[in-house]
């Protein structure tokens, strides 16, 4: 017997130390958003850093991260960075650090230090904003946020739902891409190898894609006529997703520890 399981249902309360899944949707964007905000005017190395530690150390302790968002932390982040970095450091006007410490020089070209810290001090920023919106970005699914858009700051539920819907249509395209990858294989159409087999595949999928893509766009459409949709100025929840104490406390503790962090790293 197959169990089918609604991957946008209510989530299981979260035990231990991981409490991101289990707080609001918006108080995970509201913590880290003004000082997101504040990074885009800091200039110097130490600010960037420090608050890219603290969304790492919120992430590894709050949420339940997998194998490839653990990846994602330790090296595409991380890379990123370094790659950014080194690319504004030689991008960096020389005329302009022309009176810092000279690191590299290859012929006529020379990488100053004050070029290393312009462009380093602007990936870490890159990469901290990156950090801080993960920490909502991780722990959040896309109903979860709907549904506080429109239980909090009442956004029309015309508005919230429909983006609801749109939000269940991509695990419903993938499988329906899956069974029709199947069929085709099924079939033996479209065998071969090589980018013209690949590019005949995946045009062969696209019609019959479209087709159940508007045939499920016209049933959702009917079960919402069916349903009063639109009729009335509110409607009820089946879940809710509240904005408790522990939501205020996680944005208060938040803005302290980030205003903690510019007052010591001097920024302002």
């Amino acid at each position: 017997m197959t169990v089918a399981i609604d991957p946008y249902a209510e989530a299981a309360p979260s035990r231990g130390l991981r409490f991101l899944p289990a707080l609001n949707p918006l108080a995970k964007i509201a913590a880290p958003l003004p000082a997101m905000i504040a990074l885009v005017f800091a200039r110097d190395l130490v600010t960037p850093l420090s608050f890219l530690v603290l969304a790492y150390a919120v992430l590894l302790v709050g949420a339940r991260l997998s194998g490839r968002m653990l990846g994602l932390l330790a090296l595409a982040i991380p890379a990123s960075v370094l790659v950014i970095g080194l690319g504004f450091s030689v991008w960096a006007d020389a005329a302009r650090v022309d009176q810092s410490v000279a690191v590299l020089q290859l012929g006529g070209w020379t990488l100053y230090g004050g070029a290393l810290a312009t462009g380093f001090s602007t990936a870490l920023r890159l990469g901290a904003i990156v950090s801080l919106a993960l920490v909502g970005g991780l722990t959040t699914t896309g109903p979860d946020l709907v549904r506080s858009l429109v239980q909090q700051l009442r956004v029309p539920y015309r508005i919230g739902y429909t983006a609801l819907a749109a939000f269940r249509f991509v695990p419903r395209f993938g499988h329906e891409l899956e069974i029709i990858r199947q069929a085709h294989r099924v079939r033996g159409a479209h065998g071969g190898r090589g980018p013209l087999a690949a590019a005949a595949r995946w045009g062969g999928y696209v019609v019959p894609l479209l087709a159940g893509a508007i045939r499920h766009a016209e049933r959702v459409a009917l079960a919402m006529d069916a349903r009063a949709f639109g009729a009335h100025p509110t409607r009820t929840e089946r879940h809710l997703v509240p904005f408790r104490a522990r939501d205020a406390v996680f944005v208060v503790a938040f803005w302290t520890a980030s205003a903690a962090l510019f007052l010591l790293a001097g920024s302002w």
